[in-house]
């Protein structure tokens, strides 16, 4: 996935839209850095045909991409290690933040291609 500092892993979020796994990492970053707050990934889910030996018939169930456990399982491993347990209202309130800077960041680059025409 292109992780390249897992120690600045902040934490991270998993949710389903449609057939798509979407994993968010958060990072926490030095104050003036240039890298971004977060990562957003998608994992299509793999369609497999299970057969019911009591009725005999065939149904599709949609898993989860052995990749996505993986990474989610190096993510665990990884804030594991860091033995980070936050509270949910903690991390609600850190997301809010990181949403209000990137907002902010991203209103002033708007600003100033406005002042550049």
């Amino acid at each position: 996935m292109g992780v390249v500092n897992p120690q600045q892993i902040d934490n991270y979020s998993v949710n389903s839209i449609g057939y798509t796994d979407v994993l968010r990492i958060v990072y926490k970053r030095p104050k003036g850095s240039l890298l971004p707050l977060s990562k957003t990934y998608k994992f299509p889910r793999v369609q497999q045909t299970v057969k019911d030996d009591v009725k005999g018939a065939a149904e599709v169930a949609m898993n989860s991409d052995p990749a996505f456990r993986a990474a989610i399982g190096e993510l665990q491993d990884v804030l594991g290690a860091k033995g980070t347990d936050q509270d949910i209202g903690a991390a609600i309130v850190e997301e809010l933040r990181l949403l209000e800077e990137d907002i902010a960041l991203r209103s002033e680059c708007i600003k100033m291609l406005l002042g550049k025409t």
